[in-house]
């Protein structure tokens, strides 16, 4: 999350935060105003999630990344600035793939960002099919090894 400016945005958006590792970052980087919607699939994780997050900027929910706009919806939100997703895209099957990474897209507002944590880069080609720019940085100080790719929505 080095690097990563949240302070000034309205809406951020974390999918399949797990056991919310990044979640207690992005608390600390979101502003005070800023609304930050949590989705995770996973019942434990929800549940676990639920009990360790007492902060009223968050929206947790436990559903399907793939159901961005209908969660903003709910929330009276039009689109987000930011995505953050630790989904592990190379694992899902494909047609689940592209419904995340392109609910993703229609959700972000215009020149949003989508961050996408990987361990591959197999991911590369099909994001830049959907956002206008993708760059990609290695982590070598995560381990293992990961990748973090910075997608921009035109």
């Amino acid at each position: 999350m080095n690097g990563l400016t949240l302070s000034n945005a309205k809406v951020v958006v974390e999918l399949g935060p797990g056991t919310g590792v990044f979640t207690e970052e992005l608390l600390n980087l979101i502003g005070p105003k800023t609304q930050l919607l949590i989705i995770e699939i996973n019942a434990s994780f929800y549940k676990l999630l639920k009990e360790k997050i007492q902060d009223p900027r968050v929206t947790l929910v436990n559903g399907s990344a793939a159901d961005i706009g209908f969660y903003l919806k709910k929330m009276n939100v039009k689109d987000a600035d930011v995505i953050i997703s630790s989904i592990p895209l190379a694992v899902l099957p494909t047609r689940l793939r592209n419904r995340v990474v392109l609910s993703a897209r229609h959700a972000l507002r215009s020149k949003g960002k989508y961050i996408q944590f990987q361990y591959s880069l197999q991911s590369q080609k099909m994001l830049g099919k959907v956002f206008s720019s993708v760059q990609i940085k290695h982590c070598l100080l995560n381990i293992p090894p990961a990748f973090i790719y910075s997608c921009i929505k035109e």
